[in-house]
Parts: structure tokens; sequence; C-alpha cells
């Protein structure tokens, strides 16, 4: 490495280290990394991010990571600390993840997407001698941070490091203090946002075809609760998993890291519906709320209405009961065509050619029964859709230009209905019209926030406008609302870390697809040839050719949306780096 021409900067450097990786992944290597993937999922990547942090590199046990600020570095340092112990706290000693961190302020040398130098190699030997759990930082660090957060520090004197010259004075936060205070009587909680799942409500009617219309019941619920920013609901692919099991509450809010699981059942005899919910605080496993409704159908989204604001109405902080984001009007007042739309959205979700020619009919009839069914339009819309992603229907055409107009007239209908603006922004940003599409986008997500598809198109529109750091804060929030994901999510996430410059990352999410198409090869090639393994890039673009002898760079990135050229750019000289033919 030419120094002369190396280009430098001052940064603030967080090396951690995992204690005990090898015994750990000894005695349980699968169990020991779901737990670790779990805690950078939901706990350390979004507080890196939170605070502006760049992770440079990654290896299994440990990560280096860059932030602007130094004030930044210690408070997310501090954040995971804390949290981690809170993790560990019902955690038997032998199994519990633990960290150790160093962080240093100085001068460090840039080359490509890696760091290097004193200021590095101080903090990874700061992280060294910090206890399990613990922050060690160096004077250069102590000297920006005093006084402006509420962490003390104990002065270690001055510490004889490993492979460094000098003497580094070195200082240990009191975290556990900061910590006690949080816990202590009479001190303000943190906030915490109510998290719940609704399980499928089951068909009590004799009738097996009244299973489709339990099931429709229960997304109704589902999205109408979905509608509360200060609520996090479970996806209806992930409540829908359990579905016929025998499954204790308490071990599926566990499964789900949910404080209240939903469950009930419906019982349909002709224009008589009996819908009967009880609401679970799974921690103490006690009934929170329970209701038995009886009603003509005609009544039925008055019952929907009733549980929705029973729930949000008992939960912890009294979650917006009286503020509802839709309009109180009834969606129609055809109960067929409500039947029959839900059916066709049980349907579509089952993801077969078969079941999308049967919802598609569903829908139509539908719509004939209630023209101005907005919600009829738009799934409409959505099937078509499916059918056209697919290559389910031979004219593509055709296909793409019914679902347009149905999606403009569903617009016209109810612009309150956040499907259509979710697909409206997917067609637009497929289109490369992104301001449309953030504008649809943005619609979709103040009308629905807890929905996983709208929560991961946020992230992938924002991706394309080179904004890729908060998308993947909204890719995977997307993952925790719908554990389970489809697995294009992690071509989504692989995406943004790509975008982002985090191309270990990018590696690890893209190489989570199970049969992965050209694309993803594609993308996985340039990522690899952008973090240096020349070798296995190579080995990727032969997988390229091999699934699509017609690849061509030119035309491939002609699918890609990049609002800005340098990250277009990137990615072509990325690929025409590993061999694949312009």
């Amino acid at each position: 490495m030419n120094e002369t021409h190396a280009e430098r900067r001052l940064a603030a450097i967080l090396a951690a280290d995992m204690v005990g990786y090898s015994r750990l992944m000894g005695s349980d290597e699968a169990g020991t990394l779901a737990r670790l993937r779990t805690h950078r999922l939901e706990l350390i990547d979004p507080a890196i991010a939170k605070n502006h942090g760049r992770i440079i590199k990654t290896t299994g046990d440990g990560m280096l990571v860059e932030f602007r600020s130094v004030v930044d570095a210690v408070r997310c340092a501090a954040e995971i600390q804390r949290r981690m112990a809170r993790r560990n706290s019902d955690v038997a000693p032998d199994r519990r993840i633990e960290f150790r961190i160093g962080i240093n302020m100085g001068d460090v040398i840039v080359e490509q997407d890696d760091i290097f130098g004193d200021g590095v190699n101080i903090a990874a030997r700061l992280q060294e001698i910090s206890d399990p759990g613990g922050l060690c930082v160096s004077q250069a660090v102590l000297d920006q941070v005093r006084n402006r957060l509420d962490i003390a520090f104990d002065d270690l004197g001055d510490q004889a490091l490993k492979n460094i010259a000098r003497p580094v004075r070195a200082f240990r936060a009191r975290l556990e203090e900061a910590a006690a205070e949080a816990d202590r009587p009479g001190a303000e909680a943190p906030s915490i946002i109510p998290s719940i799942v609704v399980l499928p409500l089951l068909n009590m009617s004799p009738d097996p075809e009244q299973e489709l219309f339990a099931d429709g019941m229960t997304e109704d619920i589902l999205t109408e609760l979905s509608r509360f920013r200060h609520l996090e609901v479970i996806s209806r692919n992930t409540s829908f998993a359990f579905k016929g099991k025998a499954t204790k509450v308490r071990d599926v809010a566990k499964e789900l890291g949910v404080q209240y699981v939903l469950e009930g059942s419906v019982r349909r005899a002709g224009h008589r519906v009996r819908v009967s919910v009880q609401l679970i605080d799974a921690e103490s496993d006690r009934h929170v709320w329970a209701e038995r409704y009886d009603r003509d159908l005609e009544d039925l989204f008055a019952i929907q209405d009733e549980v929705t604001r029973a729930i949000v109405g008992v939960l912890p902080g009294r979650v917006e009961a009286a503020a509802r984001d839709r309009a109180t009007k009834k969606p129609t007042s055809n109960m067929t065509a409500y039947e029959l739309v839900s059916a066709g959205k049980v349907l579509h979700h089952r993801r077969t050619k078969e079941d999308n020619a049967k919802a598609l009919a569903l829908l139509d009839r539908a719509i004939e029964l209630d023209k101005g069914f907005a919600h009829a339009h738009a799934w409409k819309a959505c099937v078509l859709g499916q059918a056209y992603i697919n290559k389910y229907v031979t004219d593509l055409d055709t296909t793409w230009e019914k679902m347009t107009a149905e999606l403009e007239l569903a617009l016209r209908l109810d612009d309150n209905d956040s499907d259509v603006h979710r697909i409206l922004a997917a067609v637009n940003a497929t289109r490369g019209n992104l301001d449309q599409a953030t504008y649809h986008q943005d619609r979709a997500l103040a009308l629905n926030p807890n929905d996983d598809l709208i929560v991961v198109q946020q992230g992938e529109i924002l991706t394309w406008l080179g904004r890729a750091e908060e998308g993947i804060d909204w890719i995977r929030k997307a993952m925790r609302l719908n554990p389970y994901h489809p697995e294009r999510y992690w071509s989504h996430l692989g995406r943004a870390c790509f975008v982002a410059r985090r191309y270990a990352e990018a590696v690890e999410a893209l190489r989570r697809i199970t049969m992965p198409d050209a694309s993803t090869h594609a993308l996985l090639a340039a990522a690899l040839s952008l973090a240096g393994d020349e070798a296995r890039a190579r080995a990727e673009a032969q997988a390229v050719t091999r699934v699509d002898a017609a690849f061509r760079v030119s035309s491939y990135m002609a699918t890609m949306h990049y609002a800005r050229e340098e990250d277009r750019e990137r990615h072509r000289q990325a690929l025409l780096a590993t061999g694949l033919p312009e």
C-alpha cells in the first residue's frame, strides 16, 4: 500500500468482538449463529445505523465500525451493551452472547472500502482489554465525550497494548451504573411500542367452505390494527404460518418476540355470524380482554371496528384509540362482494397459477356486484400484477394495461386504500419514475405503517434513491414484522447493502437465497468483486451465464432504477470486472 498517495481522515473507530465465540460454536454452532444473527438484525445493526455508523468489515465473531462523531460512537456502544445485558438477564451464563468493545479516535488510512493505521489498531487493542459486556475508550475519546453523555469512566492508567509502540491511556465506561439508575423505582421507563400477532381465527362452521370467510375476517382485523403507528403488528404471512397447528400462546409469542396474542373463532350460519375473540398478555399468560359477537352478517364491519378499538384501547399507552387513519364508511354495502374479495385475497396469497386464476374470477364477480368497490379493483390489480410478474399469462402487455387501468380506477374510487398506493409505487418504480413512486409510497406508508410489503418497499425505493443506509433499516423492520418473509427480502437487503458499500453484508444477505436467478448471481458477483474476492466473483459470473446464456450487462443495467449515476456506474463497472459481457 502506497501511503504517500493514500487518503487519510480523522475518524472514531469502534472495534467489537464476541466473548467465547469458539466455545459457544463448539457447543451449539447452529444455535449460536442463529442467536447472533438475531442480535444483529434486531439490535446491533439498527443501533449502528441510528447513530450514523458505517460497518467497515465483519468477521464471524466481531466487527469494525467507523463513525463521523465520537459521541455517536460511544452512544452506540453504550446502547448495544446495555440492551445486550437486558437480553442476557434470563439466559444461562454459559449460553450468553456478550461483546467486548473498544473505541478510539485517530488518523486512519482509507483504501477503497477499508481503513488501516494506528487509529484502527488502538481501537482493536482497547477492545481486547475491555470486560465482557464492557467498553474501553482512549484519552482522545474521553476528551470529546466528557460532559456530553451521561456516562462515567474509570481511569485504567497507561496501558501497554500489543504491537502499539507507545503506552495508551485507557478508560472503562461504567455502563452498569447508568443501567441500574434507569431501572430504579420511579425512573422513567423507556418507551416500548406494544407488539401483537393475530392468529388465524378458527372456522367453527360445519361447512369447510367457510374457511375462506374466517381467513378473510382474520386478515381484515390484522389490516385495521396495522394502521396504528404506535403498535407493531406481525404480518399476515407470519401469523398464517401457525394456521392449523397446535401451539401454545406463550411459545408463539416467544418465537415472534411479541407481547400480545389475539386468537378466536368464527361461526357462520346463513345470515348470522358469531365472532369470539380474546386478547392474551403472553408474558403473564392472562386474558386481557375477551368478547363474543352474535350479529347479522351485515354488521360484520361494525364487529371489526369494535374488535380493533377494544384491542388498541387496552394496550399500554392506549394506542391512538380514537385516531383512525381510514374513513369510517363501509367499504361496500354488498356482503357477497365483500366475501368474494376476502376469498380472492386468500387465494392470491397461495401464489400458484391455478389459485391466481380462481382469485381473478372471484374478484371479477365482486366487481360485477359492486362496481364502486375500490378494494376489489385494487386487489384485482394485485392479482393481475402477480400473473404478470410470474408469467402466468401469455399476453403480458395486455395484462399490464389491465393492471394499470384497475389501479387508476381504484385510486379514483378511494384515495385511502393503502394497497392501491403500494402497487402504484411499485409500478412507477418499475418504470423508473421515482418521484411518483415516492409520492404513492409515502401515502401507502401513512395509511398502513405496519404492512411488511409496504415497509420493505420503502427500503427498496430509498435504495434506488441513493439513501441505502435508511433503506437497510426499513428492510430489517419488514423482516421483523414478517419473520417468515419471502426470500426476495434478502435480495432487497443485499442490494441496499451493496449500494451502501457494505459488500460483506450484501454477500451474506444474497447467500440466503436458495434458488438464485441470473439477476441474483449478477448482484452477488458485483458485491464479491468490490469486496476484493475476485475468484468467487468470477465463479458467480459463470453462474450468471449458465442460468442465462444471453445475459448482457447493458440489458441487465437497463432494469436498474438508480437515481444516482455514481451508483449505476459503480454497479456496471463491478459487473464488467467479473468478465461478464457488455
